[in-house]
């Protein structure tokens, strides 16, 4: 790390200040004169709508962008700083937590909590050391999984917990958290702010990235809003700060509601699983769906609740063409005719879309252009002899640019360089664009912004007064309340219940998902 003559001495209850930050891209200014100052020992939130740059900013501050490809000061500690790589950030105790977590899926718990500060002894790794402190390290976090267990099978959600406890490996003084709870449902999120909140009390600076508004104002003390690539303002929540008020800052105007008005106009019920059987893909004794019967009504949108590892999204990906598991019975009905959807291909062909959870690993290829991955699930709608139309290829692509507002200078940007809620929108992009009879959401607004959430919500709600059916997979409760009309809950494989969203509560979900069968 270089360090040059310091400008100005901070006061010592700051702990950064990052002066009038400018970062360009070719032809995208991300960052314009962005300010921002943080106390030592405090959880400051950073806010905005998908593209406002704030993870530029923080990658920025970290070193992913080195000194010399921005203007502006950093001032960590009392003196500038000028980080050339990451490695230096985080030997001055500044850790960063990307939105896409940097975890290797081949490797084990363990080899990703120490990779590039392996516990060794004379040279070689000891192993018995790694697990026990792996063990010691995943306790923090909640997580009890094995340690020698593959990071490729365990969810998104528990991915994430093994993140922060590869951060707290390290000296960290100040830890940055892009979206830390956008994979986890609300138990497993308190779990993780409590945890936050605990580093806090003993001396940790955090800065979080969130569009969760209400987890921001259970344990930010400062908030800045960044809108457009600027600094808007900064709020001191224990003055009295709510959600409208910092969306207002978000979005320059306030929300009337957080969902769109829709009277539903529901059908005949076109879509029906039976006793739905699915083994574990590594464990045979396990079974993650357990004789699974549900249905879906033409202009339905039906919501999945369940706690983190319940069997939501493997329910999901084994009907879209058995990509999970091991099928071991049941049956699907479309318009009252059994359907056989052994692979993917014949579930896009029988009208079935599926917007995974993980669109890093399964929803994109990120060497593709947006214009590419628009049309990528059905290049058939697009070609003439068996050749893409190039100029049909750039019409649609940038139709659902403009339909879902995806911040992108051009359909031809690689989808790599989008924000983590524009490549959302992408996929959903994707998905639209094969006409789905069903289109399976699998958090579908995780990473999205208030404002880009509600523009979400009424394409889904349009998708349904077109007769089609949804699935949506939420581990926000108030999400699946607000736009769902049935909500079906998911408790270790197995429905334990059916609601009318009219006759529900969170409270009445919550006890459906935390038990075998429970009674309505």
């Amino acid at each position: 790390m270089h360090r040059r003559g310091v400008k100005q001495k901070v006061s010592n209850h700051t702990i950064l200040e990052m002066r009038s930050i400018t970062k360009e891209f070719p032809g995208v200014k991300a960052l314009s004169d962005v300010s921002i100052t943080v106390r030592a020992g405090e959880i400051h939130a950073i806010c905005g709508e998908n593209g406002a740059g704030k993870s530029t900013l923080m990658k920025v501050l970290s070193g992913v962008y080195p000194f010399g490809s921005y203007t502006g000061d950093i001032v960590y500690q009392g003196e500038v700083v000028q980080f050339s790589n990451i490695k230096q950030s985080e030997e001055a105790g500044i850790v960063i937590i990307h939105q896409e977590l940097a975890l290797i899926p081949e490797l084990s718990i363990t080899e990703n909590l120490f990779l590039g500060s392996e516990i060794s002894k004379r040279g070689v790794i000891d192993w018995t050391d790694a697990q026990l402190r792996a063990r010691e390290l995943l306790a923090r976090v909640g997580l009890d999984d094995d340690p020698d267990t593959q990071i490729k099978n365990i969810g998104v959600g528990k991915q994430q917990l093994v993140e922060i406890a590869k951060a707290l490996h390290k000296n960290v003084k100040l830890l940055i958290l892009d979206e830390p709870t956008a994979a986890l449902n609300e138990n497993d999120s308190q779990h993780l702010l409590s945890l936050i909140v605990g580093l806090k009390e003993r001396g940790v600076t955090s800065i979080m990235i969130s569009h969760k508004l209400n987890e921001i104002e259970q344990v930010a003390d400062d908030i800045t809003i960044i809108r457009d690539g600027r600094t808007i303002e900064t709020l001191d929540v224990h003055t009295g700060v709510d959600e409208d008020r910092i969306i207002r800052g978000m979005v320059g105007r306030s929300l009337e509601s957080r969902f769109p008005d829709r009277t539903p106009h529901i059908g005949e019920v076109f879509f029906e699983v039976r006793d739905w059987t699915v083994q574990h893909p590594l464990d045979s004794s396990r079974l993650v769906c357990k004789g699974e019967n549900f249905t879906v009504r033409r202009g339905e949108i039906v919501g999945f609740a369940g706690l983190m590892g319940a069997g939501r999204t493997e329910l999901a990906m084994s009907l879209f063409g058995r990509s999970y598991g091991t099928w071991l019975g049941g049956q699907i009905f479309k318009d009252g005719r059994e359907i056989k959807v052994t692979n993917v291909r014949q579930a896009i062909a029988n009208g079935i879309g599926y917007v995974s959870e993980d669109r890093k690993a399964l929803g994109l290829n990120l060497l593709d252009s947006v214009k590419r991955s628009t049309v990528s699930a059905d290049l058939q709608k697009i070609s003439r002899g068996g050749v893409v139309d190039a100029i049909q290829e750039h019409d649609v692509a940038e139709e659902y640019r403009k339909m879902l507002r995806t911040k992108v200078p051009t359909v031809e940007e690689g989808v790599s360089k989008l924000s983590g809620g524009n490549q959302q929108k992408v996929v959903l992009s994707k998905w639209m664009f094969t006409d789905p009879d069903l289109l399976i959401l699998d958090e579908p607004t995780r990473g999205i912004d208030v404002g880009a959430k509600f523009e979400i919500y009424r394409i889904i709600q349009q998708l349904a007064d077109q007769g089609k059916g949804v699935i949506l997979i939420s581990s926000e409760l108030p999400e699946l309340l607000g736009i769902s009309d049935r909500i079906y809950t998911i408790f270790e494989g197995a429905i334990t219940d059916e609601f009318p969203v009219a006759e529900t509560t969170p409270e009445t979900l919550m006890r459906s998902m935390t038990s075998v069968k429970h009674a309505a």
